[in-house]
């Protein structure tokens, strides 16, 4: 027992849950709406940059984006690109004006800017189905990682992560919750560091074994005793560094680029974000921070996931190694990369940075799910006269129930790939909130049935096309439907709004709060 604390992945991960605790200890103390669920709008741009950071740079792009690279090449790498261009878009077009705008939750944004609770009501709805696509995929990563490399059960991870995450956000709500986001992102950057000089030492120079990797053609020595037919396993390196493997057609390539370009504008947990700065121009500075954060950790997912498939063509790695990194698939490359580069105690800190990824991103999902719950719903229609006491209670209530709720969807998405789930989840955002708030924000002419219609209609336009896309015309058969999904919920906002014409009276009095200069809306 006790050799197997002292080993460095145990080691590390402690020490992790201990760090967690003890932040979420010191800021326990919520005692106001505000306090719970935008820490009381108390963060500068370092703190809230690095925690939009963490909260952006979750176990899909830890995990995922080196594992797409490792598993597709260059199609893999290019997911690197359009996740990056989010950031971006949102920092122009959102940032500033949300923070003008000041609310709790996202739904608060169509709520007042339409004085409707049908709108709100809409909004809920949407925020759910976003968080629960995004928590998904965070669940399988943390219960991949305590199956392969702690000998546990797919159930045990995903019920132990679900279970931390109640204590963590519950008691600690969004100042908790910051603090944790803005450490764990540091925490992943340094492990990426430190496997980035462990590989460039080890001389695998990415031109050297891009070229390589490029010229491979046969069978991979050493794979044959962890696959199920007992062959080894054959690879094409002409093929992984062409394109066309994953997004066969100019179309395809252009439908991901939508929808994950798009998409970081629509999610709930990073929109909510930036409630938590002091002023706009905090907000912004946060943003553009995040930025430079996503650009770094992006090549370094990319080159990682190019190392780790250069060193499994090499055939001579441990054989614990060549097994996880068949067994795991493309979600445990960055690990089995790291045990391969620097051994036990690298492994620990990729480990503990996996963890990191998972928590920082699920407690974001959990804010703005216990949010929409409890301020959106309970609050709203069900207890009108809700005092602030009772109003984080109640969110802390909804954060057991959607512990419960994101268990079951961890439960049935085993052996899915992580990356490609998060960008099925950036699809629905993009073909949902990024009209609303985009035409929200800098047209004046939405309306009420408007908004409402855009959400209902991507909704349902993103989720057929994501489960029933077999039904559809192979030319509409897109891996990420986005080049479809978002202009219906772009044209239904517009088309709808147009018929309708009931725009707000005090839509100007809005406009000028949100586009105001600083001094103005500080």
């Amino acid at each position: 027992m006790m050799a197997m604390l002292l080993e460095p992945k145990m080691l590390l991960t402690i020490l992790l849950m201990g760090t967690i605790v003890y932040i979420t200890y010191l800021s326990k103390r919520s005692a106001t709406a505000s306090d719970y669920f935008v820490g009381g709008r108390s963060f500068g741009w370092f703190t809230n940059g690095s925690a939009i950071g963490g909260d952006y740079l979750s176990a899909a792009t830890f995990l995922g984006i080196a594992g797409l690279t490792y598993q597709l090449g260059y199609d893999g790498a290019y997911y690197a690109f359009c996740f990056s261009i989010g950031l971006t878009l949102l920092a122009i077009f959102v940032a500033g004006p949300l923070r003008r705008f000041g609310a709790y939750t996202v739904a608060d944004f169509l709520a007042y800017r339409f004085h409707s609770k049908r709108a709100r009501l809409a909004a809920v709805a949407v925020v759910l189905a976003i968080s629960g696509f995004y928590a998904a995929p965070q669940l399988l990563g943390a219960a991949q990682i305590l199956s392969m490399f702690f000998g546990t059960s797919y159930e045990f991870g995903i019920i132990f992560t679900c279970s931390v995450m109640i204590f963590y956000v519950g008691i600690g709500g969004m100042k908790g919750t910051t603090l944790n986001q803005a450490l764990e992102l540091w925490i992943r950057l340094g492990a990426f560091l430190l496997m980035v000089g462990a590989a460039i030492y080890g001389g695998l120079h990415y031109q050297e074994i891009l070229a390589a990797i490029n010229e491979f053609k046969g069978s991979i020595t050493g794979t044959s005793a962890f696959t199920v037919d007992g062959k080894d396993i054959p690879f094409d390196g002409s093929v992984w560094t062409g394109t066309g493997n994953y997004f066969p057609s100019f179309w395809q390539t252009i439908s991901m680029t939508i929808g994950l370009s798009l998409g970081t504008i629509g999610l709930p947990h990073i929109l909510l974000r930036f409630y938590t700065n002091p002023s706009a121009k905090a907000a912004r500075k946060s943003a553009l921070m995040a930025i430079g954060i996503a650009s770094v950790f992006f090549f370094f997912a990319v080159y990682l996931g190019v190392v780790g498939r250069s060193i499994f063509l090499s055939g001579n790695i441990d054989s614990g190694v060549m097994k996880d990194l068949i067994a795991g698939g493309n979600n445990m490359v960055v690990p089995s990369t790291a045990q391969a580069l620097g051994g036990e105690w690298l492994l620990g800190l990729v480990i503990a940075g996996a963890f990191a990824a998972v928590f920082s991103n699920l407690s974001g999902l959990f804010i703005a799910s216990s949010g929409a719950l409890a301020h959106d719903l309970y609050a709203t229609f069900f207890r009108k006269n809700i005092t602030e006491k009772e109003r984080v209670i109640a969110g802390k209530v909804a954060i057991v129930i959607l512990g419960v709720l994101y268990g079951v969807l961890g439960l049935m998405v085993k052996g899915a790939s992580i990356g490609h789930l998060v960008a099925l989840a950036f699809t629905v955002a993009a073909s949902t909130f990024t009209p609303i708030f985009i035409l929200g924000i800098w047209w004046r002419g939405m309306t009420e049935k408007g908004a409402i219609a855009g959400l209902v209609t991507g909704l349902l336009a993103s989720m057929y096309m994501i489960f029933f896309k077999t039904t559809l015309p192979e030319f509409l058969q897109f891996n990420v439907p986005g080049l479809i999904t978002v202009p219906i919920g772009f044209l239904s906002v517009y088309i709808v709004s147009k018929l309708d014409r009931r725009v707000p009276a005090d839509v100007n009095d809005f406009m000028k709060k949100v586009h105001s200069k600083e001094t103005e809306a500080a």
